[in-house]
């Protein structure tokens, strides 16, 4: 092995190490787990370098007895398809060696034409699944190591050349041909978390070969196999700021998700909660009627007037010498024609019982009808079906009850004007269409 090649690569990684994990330190934001992998860095490269050598924990060193290491290089392309598993392409390049130096068990050399070899690997490309089997700080959303196994399946281009008992060498193909052979690479790695970036991989790949070519001396029932260890550099690609998908916990970001989702439920509640307080207040003061006279507090002129007085719309009470009986009660169609523009204009804010200032001059003109000819009035409110029934017949009610004190507030005899809710109870068009509601919402005036 060429250990000086190794250890210039093996101290170029440390020396990148510090500058790089500076990165670390920059805040990112982790996007939702139920929105896939959108916002997440999906694919990277890698470089790497280290040592490759003819032998595997289950399988020896091939055909000779004492393996050598050399130094060996890599790159590869990665996809993350999911939290923990990703597809990755490997390519592998360097060289493999062993001899016979070794002596057997009972001390005796391996019988064998050749003392030692030496192969070329040109090249080696596969395709595994990686999966990543632990992580450290379970409770983060943001990992930063992790513990991964790797399978697949590739082939490598190689050229033995060995060495003859008696001196001299020779190609195990005519020319230094290169043999192609089918692979199956199975490894574990260790990888670190440096920035959003990059990462520091550690790892150890096994491959093993489908034929007994590798060391060039094909003898025996096994098949060859060699290894890999190395170190390097994984670079994330993808948007600036956005997290790789490998290190998220997708445990930790449902569970944010959940709780800050629960927070902004709350919030909302609170809100319509405070809503809700304002619209009892907003009915209360337009509808409170402290001394009984029929005009609310909010438009008395004359608070605390006595019981049985008669006031007019502002709530004063009335001369005695004006206070006159009507004896007939003659309605005329110009007075439904006045009844019938108030009902066509009357508009109310949105949700509200607030009439709409557009709607103020036909109401003038009913208010003045109703003080000149003395006419009794029934104002009847109406909902169509959206919300809540219970909550649909108050603001029936507030509505006709605001429609009256604007009429008694203009000169309208209280004691005359009769406001009632029915809420959503009396349609008089179907409430599956939008046209049909609009109908529904409405306050019907009954003069008599």
């Amino acid at each position: 092995m060429n250990k000086s090649n190794l250890r210039h690569v093996l101290c170029a990684l440390l020396i990148t190490v510090p500058f790089i994990s500076n990165a670390q330190d920059q805040p990112v934001s982790t996007p939702g787990i139920f929105n896939g992998s959108t916002g997440y860095k999906t694919w990277s490269i890698g470089i790497n370098g280290g040592a490759l050598a003819p032998v595997a924990p289950t399988g020896g060193s091939n055909d000779f007895t004492k393996w050598k290491a050399d130094f060996g290089y890599g790159a590869y392309v990665k996809w993350q398809m999911l939290h923990a598993l990703a597809l990755r392409a490997d390519y592998i390049g360097g060289k493999l060696q062993a001899d016979n130096s070794k002596k057997l068990g009972d001390g005796s050399s391996l019988v064998s034409p050749y003392t030692s070899y030496e192969t070329k690997l040109k090249w080696s490309a596969s395709l595994s699944a990686v999966v990543n089997v632990a992580t450290i700080n379970w409770l983060y959303k943001q990992n930063f190591v992790q513990i991964y196994l790797s399978a697949g399946g590739g082939i490598a281009g190689y050229s033995p050349t060995l060495t003859l008992a008696g001196g001299g060498t020779q190609d195990y193909k005519a020319g230094g041909g290169t043999i192609q052979e089918l692979i199956i690479p199975v490894g574990a790695g260790l990888k670190f978390k440096l920035s959003e970036m990059i990462n520091l991989d550690l790892g150890y790949t096994m491959h093993f070969t489908d034929g007994d070519n590798l060391d060039g001396y094909p003898t025996g029932p096994n098949k060859d196999k060699y290894s890999y260890a190395y170190a390097g550099l994984e670079f994330s690609l993808g948007k600036k700021g956005s997290p790789q998908l490998a290190w998220s916990n997708p445990a930790k970001v449902m569970y944010d998700d959940l709780v800050a989702q629960k927070a902004q439920l709350a919030a909302e509640l609170e809100a319509q909660k405070s809503n809700n307080a304002r619209l009892t207040a907003d009915v209360d003061k337009l509808t409170k009627d402290t001394d009984g006279d029929g005009v609310s507090d909010f438009f008395d002129k004359c608070p605390n007037t006595p019981t049985g007085v008669k006031v007019d719309g502002a709530g004063c009470p009335l001369p005695v010498d004006t206070v006159k009986p009507i004896t007939k009660v003659i309605i005329t169609e110009e007075d439904n024609r006045i009844v019938r523009e108030a009902i066509q204009n009357l508009e109310f804010e949105t949700g509200k019982s607030s009439i709409k200032p557009h709607s103020y001059a036909a109401l003038d003109r009913v208010a003045e009808m109703l003080k000149t000819k003395g006419f009794s009035l029934k104002l009847a409110g109406h909902t169509d079906n959206v919300g809540q029934p219970a909550k649909n017949m108050i603001l029936s009610k507030d509505r006709a009850e605001s429609v009256k004190q604007y009429l008694v507030s203009k000169g309208a005899n209280p004691s005359k004007i009769e406001a009632v809710g029915y809420g959503q109870t009396q349609p008089i068009a179907s409430n599956k269409t939008a046209a049909g509601k609009q109908k529904n919402r409405r306050v019907e005036f009954t003069i008599y």
